[in-house]
């Protein structure tokens, strides 16, 4: 059988504040805030691995997966601590599932099927992109879900279901982390969706004009051209070609970090990019056992797979309530890898814990 394409590239752009009378739910992609767990789930705030503060919320993204029955979100929390700040453990991501409408009367839990990887591919487009013609995501696995616009979901929101009012008056209450009070909460910014590719020739010139500003400076700082170091790596197959690109490398590496900045300078505002099942943009070398590092589901086995990534443009966002707050958190970019069948054993009534991989930022003067 062919391979499949890769699923597009989705990217999230922050789409301004969120006003103190606007009630967001389950439904909305956002930054900060607090954090908006589906009416059958409760849990208590997590808490950072490192210091045992309280998490605040960073992001929260609503996901589903083609060809599935439930709801399905992401929560990503770091701590707020500066003395927490680069390490990995005070980065922690959560997964919630639920459907629709939960059966009203006991029934027999059906088993979950068998998932073939050939449909991973399949809702792509609908991550921010289609209506809402079909609920998605198993709770197992199905196609590329994705982030919907907020249009989208307000109207999802407002379409009649079983309990409605009954999930309406619970929204309030049943928020991630129970005692909201206590949690540290960021500035919270509704986040929009658009494909990696419509950006090619539609970003505008002044998008542009600030790409080519960020690629300026990194050459001016590094003393070398992108350029060179792409052709230098090219020419690397020889003892000589290696030599020459090794005299010419950038204090942070760069080939890995040039790479990183050629690939977002088309839109260089982006805050996270999603692509399930995709491949990372690494602001860094990675580890060489990274595929070792990646831990399966501890839930079902499955092997763990690249979902989406932080980006260091939402850096800036990330304030605390008062205007003259100062960004509190400063990363390169945070992984997130979830569980290839997004598994969601029967019963379940909290979100499940993912895994998170934090590359620090090689020189954050770049992206203020």
């Amino acid at each position: 059988m062919a391979a499949r394409a890769q699923e597009p590239i989705l990217i999230g752009l922050c789409d301004g504040e969120i006003d103190k009378k606007y009630q967001s739910s389950y439904l909305t992609n956002k930054v900060g805030g607090l954090s908006d767990l589906l009416p059958v789930l409760t849990w208590q705030p997590p808490r950072c691995g490192a210091c045992g503060s309280a998490l605040a919320q960073v992001v929260q993204v609503y996901c589903p997966l083609q060809d599935s029955p439930y709801h399905r979100n992401l929560h990503l929390f770091a701590c707020r601590s500066v003395a927490c700040g680069g390490r990995t453990e005070s980065w922690r991501v959560f997964r919630s599932q639920g459907l629709e409408a939960e059966p009203t009367a006991p029934s027999r839990p059906a088993e979950e099927p068998p998932l073939p990887a050939t449909d991973w591919c399949d809702g792509a487009d609908d991550w921010g992109m289609e209506g809402e013609e079909e609920e998605e995501g198993e709770g197992g696995r199905g196609g590329g879900g994705g982030l919907k616009t907020e249009i989208q979901a307000e109207e999802e929101a407002e379409r009649p279901v079983a309990g409605q009012e009954e999930v309406r008056s619970r929204l309030q209450d049943l928020r991630l982390g129970g005692t909201e009070q206590d949690a540290p909460v960021f500035r919270p910014f509704f986040i929009s969706v658009v494909e990696e590719s419509d950006l090619g020739g539609g970003a505008g010139g002044l998008e542009l004009e600030h790409a080519q500003h960020l690629l300026r400076e990194y050459e001016r700082r590094e003393g070398v051209a992108v350029g060179q170091l792409e052709s230098g790596r090219e020419e690397g197959g020889g003892g000589g070609g290696e030599e020459k690109y090794e005299k010419s490398r950038a204090r942070h590496g760069d080939m890995v970090f040039s790479r990183f900045m050629k690939r977002i300078s088309v839109c260089p505002e982006q805050i996270l990019r999603y692509c399930w099942a995709g491949t990372p943009l690494f602001v860094s070398e990675p580890p060489s056992n990274m595929a070792q590092m990646v831990p399966v589901c501890g839930r079902c086995g499955t092997s763990r797979g690249f979902e989406l990534q932080l980006m260091p443009a939402l850096v800036s966002l990330l304030r605390g309530r008062g205007r003259s707050a100062e960004p509190e958190l400063e990363f390169g970019t945070v992984l997130v890898y979830t569980c290839r069948r997004s598994c969601w054993p029967a019963g379940t009534r909290s979100p499940l814990e993912e895994f998170t991989f934090l590359q620090s930022d090689p020189d954050q003067l770049l992206f203020k």
